[in-house]
């Protein structure tokens, strides 16, 4: 089909979006012009900001003014918050099909559930999931065989392709194992050998839309960060023509309309609402052929009917907060026989089983959890969903990171610095420390008759480290149940949480810039509770009765 010109390409920024809504943007949406409200990286954000009770809203007001509404999603709705962790997303799914979406790709953190429940998801979802560069080359059935490249929609005579992109980084980004097969080979491609891979699946998919479609609007999740170039949005854009608009997500990314030049010099809409519902967006091709975009930040409306569904799913989620999941044969403590604190300045084993979950889940040879940031204690007996959660609020990520051995000496240097020969003053806790790191994968000696030599910046942020040290005597637990001394020149994978590995939380610099095998996968108290039900099999069991040796302090 001729491609319609594109000669009048607007932009239509949030206030303008008001002005309608109070009646002063004659024109915007009315007759046949067409709407495409989206959404991107709602992580499970249900009544934040508009929520989705407002948006239903919206979607009601705008079917009243055309008949042509379209609404969207961009990835990243399913995971985010523990409505989504305790539900594996089926409670999102339910929500999303009934405010009515007809459209939505796979963000990264759609995998995190593993494929079989992805499956699961796809069938329940009432949206269309799209992905022209999601390839699965196992031997099995397809699992993403729901998912198709693009579909075409007709809006009286005029038609628009909707076509998915995922990121390639999903596989560093979810859950590296959940793309291989049993074997441990690789069964998943999202064409990300290069960008020009990527850029070519794309363009030979858009190829196909035009020669139908009038227009082509391409969901896709891969924001607009410069740590994921090539497979940028805005290296799509430039790599790439006959695309008319490309709404995000990703990156998280606040863009109410950028114009850019794709291959051909020929200006495309680029948009992205943010996340967590703070905004909504909203994309107009007007009967004149016109192309307009924008945010809405606010809506004062809600839909009693969706705002009910919902805290009918809240409901139940509260109640699933008290479901079982496993039993603890002993007590899991952060504290000493009277009650005084010693997570953050001594090994305990709740810090062991919080460790071992990390290291376990993810693959690692070693993993890392700050002390401050395991927040309560599980009790010997049942276990249940709202217990884990208390021990890792925070919805902090996995990431394991590429590091040396002479990094992770510097860490546990860091770490340790504040360790003081007694745990207490016979009232409270003595020489703690947030950054305390609770370990597996490995044993070491805190020699406390030795002065802390490490060397912060004003910022109290690790700088180096003397030449005498507080930590000796490191080994490396290997596969055979062995221990080897840490070599300094080694490279070892390391597992913790993005507030570590990327953030430099606890003034931990060392591992900001190290290459990531895992980038912000399950969330924290997923790891645990991933690890409580399937590598437990439900059951902490007496191994974890006291803490197991990995931490010496003299």
């Amino acid at each position: 089909m001729k491609r319609i010109a594109r000669s009048k390409l607007a932009l239509l920024m949030t206030f303008l979006f008001v002005l309608f809504l109070l009646g002063g943007c004659h024109g915007a949406q009315a007759g046949d012009d067409i709407v495409i409200l989206y959404t991107n990286d709602v992580h499970c954000a249900v009544d934040n900001g508009i929520g989705y009770a407002g948006l239903a809203a919206y979607k009601q007001y705008t079917e009243g003014k055309t008949g042509y509404v379209t609404l969207v999603d961009c990835g990243d709705a399913l995971q985010g918050d523990t409505i989504g962790s305790i539900s594996q997303g089926e409670y999102l799914v339910e929500i999303m099909n009934k405010v009515g979406y007809d459209f939505a790709v796979l963000g990264n953190h759609e995998f995190d559930y593993g494929m079989d429940r992805l499956t699961e998801l796809l069938e329940l979802s009432d949206a269309q999931y799209l992905g022209c560069n999601i390839q699965y080359t196992g031997a099995e059935e397809s699992p993403v065989s729901a998912i198709v490249p693009y579909d075409i929609v007709s809006y009286g005579s005029t038609k628009v392709a909707f076509l998915g992109i995922s990121t390639p980084e999903s596989i560093i980004k979810s859950t590296p194992a959940h793309f291989m097969d049993e074997t441990g080979a690789f069964v998943y491609d999202f064409y990300g050998s290069s960008g020009q891979a990527l850029y070519t699946q794309v363009q030979d998919t858009v190829d196909q839309c035009r020669e139908e479609a009038d227009y082509a609007v391409a969901l896709v999740h891969l924001g607009d960060d410069e740590a994921s170039a090539p497979f940028r949005s805005t290296d799509l854009i430039a790599a790439t023509t006959g695309i008319d608009a490309v709404l995000d997500g990703h990156s998280h990314s606040v863009i109410p309309c950028d114009l850019l030049k794709n291959r051909d010099g020929e200006l495309v809409l680029l948009s992205s609402t943010g996340t967590g519902l703070n905004n909504i967006g909203q994309l107009v091709i007007t009967a004149d052929g016109n192309l307009a975009a924008g945010l809405i930040g606010f809506y004062p409306d809600t839909d009693l009917e969706t705002d009910t569904y919902i805290k009918e799913i809240q409901t139940r989620y509260e109640d699933d907060l008290g479901q079982v999941i496993a039993h603890s044969n002993v007590p899991l403590t952060t504290k000493d026989g009277s009650g005084i604190r010693l997570i953050r300045n001594r090994e305990t084993n709740l810090g062991d089983f919080c460790a071992d979950a990390y290291r376990a889940v993810s693959g690692a040879d070693v993993a890392f959890v700050n002390g401050g940031g395991i927040r309560a204690d599980l009790h010997a007996g049942e276990i249940t969903y709202g217990d884990v959660i208390s021990v890792h609020p925070y919805g902090n990520t996995l990431c394991v990171a590429e590091v040396s051995g002479q990094e992770i000496l510097d860490a546990l240097e860091m770490s340790s610095r504040f360790t003081m020969p007694v745990t207490d003053d016979g009232e409270n806790a003595a020489g703690e420390n947030g950054g305390f790191l609770q370990v597996s994968g490995l044993r070491y000696t805190i020699d406390t008759s030795i002065t802390s030599t490490v060397t912060l910046d004003e910022a109290g942020m690790f700088l180096s480290c003397g030449e005498s040290r507080r930590v000796r005597d490191v080994h490396i637990l290997q596969k055979d149940g062995s221990y080897l001394p840490i070599d300094p020149q080694g490279i070892y994978s390391l597992a913790s949480n993005n507030y570590l590995i990327k953030e430099g939380g606890d003034g931990l610099t060392m591992f900001m810039d190290n290459p990531l095998e895992l980038d912000e996968g399950i969330l924290d108290y997923q790891i645990l509770i991933t690890y409580l039900t399937e590598d437990l099999g439900g059951v902490v069991d007496d191994v974890y009765e006291a803490p197991q040796g990995r931490i010496t302090v003299r």
